[in-house]
């Protein structure tokens, strides 16, 4: 049986005209808006090889970094009480926050109805590391450890005042849905170097706070109107990593070979026939899914890290789906050449309980998140990968709740957060930007989202505003029409 003779044979002869009409009429539109369209395609080898390296072919210029780990804390953990240390906070706690500080900018609905909004001091102790004395509160020793490794940014701040919005902003540029994300961007730009793994890997772990987290929707890692052979691909805790991962009873490899290049063959047909980029992405997803099926097992087998690397990580390390867990896969994945490794960890959304909760999810991260940074210094992979860690906005320096118990919280606070950054080009040990005494307004250095996003691109060597896909009459970025590269942090 020949299937590719048998679809031939399928197509009518009203079929035929059918879709020559509707390509005749296309055609003319195309040569009226865009001549270009017109001209002869590449060859079908020529774009499995552009995909390999990336739109771009090469970077714009030197790149600092070669790869991203982008420890993402979803939820907004509170600036104030893990690195933006405000002694006059507690000085004043439970004094209502100042009209000459709020300056009437909104605050969210959820403490928009209280009758006061008093400042609530942090309930941990700070102390400078480091030999740029960093402060650091006693709940994240470990990340205390590496503050000559680190920039601290602690003048981040954004418009969106909600989690989906806010974690959709920083992560694709644009509050509304339907942006590819930062990694699908690097994917699409630049490519990937190890043709055995997707050049974009999500890791995703719960918080111990247990507290309802925040959704963290599939579009977060997603391609957007890129080729979606770019879109993040999730690996799970448990069973295979990917699904479909192992074959089914009775497939070998051998046999799943011959199925593939019978489908390939199919899609091929088809894609001669539309030209849709789609079938080309699908043939391409399916052979990196086959690839697949001997590296993920590879990468995913701990059993060859020494004791030491657990004893770094700490015990959490061996349980996957653990942030630990996730931070050496991470570290692994670096070793293999990934280009975009994203790492979510949910729980920090602390409205209330926020002593317990915040120590709770501190525990989970603080400890991996030190150690993966020490793991890339000693195999000598720091230099040339950029460790980011923050989340979507801050908290607020009022309380959420009355304050005369421990069940208080701090609700979200856009106009300014901490994120820290190590290794990829950004200098060691420095702290940048300064917000006021309440850590509610930024009174030097201001970066925007968008500004960290054209940062983190240069470091890789892109251009921001040169990085564009032309979709429905303009050309997108992931800044937008906005950015300024924060040359200060760079090493």
């Amino acid at each position: 049986m020949n299937l590719l003779e048998d679809f031939r044979l399928y197509e009518t002869r009203r079929q035929f005209f059918g879709r020559t009409a509707f390509g005749i009429g296309t055609a003319a539109l195309a040569s009226v808006l865009n001549p270009q369209l017109l001209s002869a395609a590449p060859a079908r080898s020529g774009q499995g090889a552009a995909r390999a390296m990336g739109k771009l072919g090469a970077p714009h210029f030197a790149p600092r970094a070669k790869r991203v780990i982008y420890l993402f804390q979803s939820g907004a953990p509170s600036q104030m009480d893990l690195f933006d240390y405000k002694p006059r906070l507690n000085e004043m706690h439970d004094v209502d926050l100042p009209d000459s500080v709020r300056m009437g900018q909104r605050i969210t609905t959820m403490t928009s109805g209280q009758s006061r909004l008093p400042i609530a001091g942090s309930p941990f102790k700070f102390q400078r590391h480091g030999k740029a004395g960093m402060w650091f509160s006693e709940i994240v020793p470990h990340m205390a450890s590496i503050a000559d490794e680190i920039t601290m940014i602690k003048t981040v701040h954004t418009e969106a005042i909600n989690h989906d919005p806010g974690i959709t902003y920083i992560q694709t540029g644009h509050q509304q849905p339907g942006r590819p994300s930062l990694g699908a961007w690097l994917s699409y730009g630049l490519g990937t170097e190890n043709q055995d793994l997707p050049a974009f890997i999500v890791l995703i772990s719960q918080g111990s706070s247990r507290r309802p987290a925040q959704a963290l929707f599939a579009r977060l890692w997603g391609t957007g109107f890129l080729p979606s052979e770019h879109q993040g691909v999730t690996f799970r805790s448990s069973g295979d990593p990917v699904l479909y991962l192992s074959n089914p009873r009775g497939i070998d490899r051998e046999l799943r070979r011959k199925m593939l290049d019978a489908m390939a063959a199919l899609n091929e047909k088809q894609h001669q026939h539309y030209q849709d980029p789609e079938i080309a992405a699908r043939i391409a997803q399916h052979e990196m899914a086959y690839r697949m099926q001997a590296s993920v097992p590879d990468l995913t087998d701990l059993s060859d890290e020494p004791e030491s690397t657990f004893e770094l990580y700490g015990p959490e390390a061996r349980i996957p789906g653990t942030f630990a867990a996730n931070c050496l896969l991470a570290r692994r994945m670096a070793e293999r050449d990934v280009r975009f490794i994203q790492l979510y960890h949910r729980g920090w959304d602390q409205h209330n309980n926020l002593k317990s909760d915040l120590t709770l999810q501190c525990q989970d991260t603080d400890r991996a998140s030190a150690a993966l940074v020490k793991d890339l210094k000693q195999r000598g992979l720091l230099d040339e990968t950029l460790v980011i860690w923050g989340g979507e906005f801050g908290r607020t320096t009022y309380s959420q709740g009355m304050l005369n118990n421990d069940g208080w919280g701090r609700d979200h606070h856009p106009r300014c957060f901490t994120i820290w950054m190590a290794g990829g080009g950004v200098k060691a040990g420095f702290e940048y930007g300064k917000t006021d005494d309440f850590s509610y307004n930024i009174v030097e250095n201001p970066v925007h989202i968008h500004d960290l996003n054209a940062t983190i691109l240069y470091l890789l060597g892109i251009d921001h505003e040169k990085l564009t896909y032309r979709y429905q009459g303009r050309d997108f970025r992931l800044t937008d029409v906005h950015g300024h590269v924060v040359k200060d942090i760079l090493a």
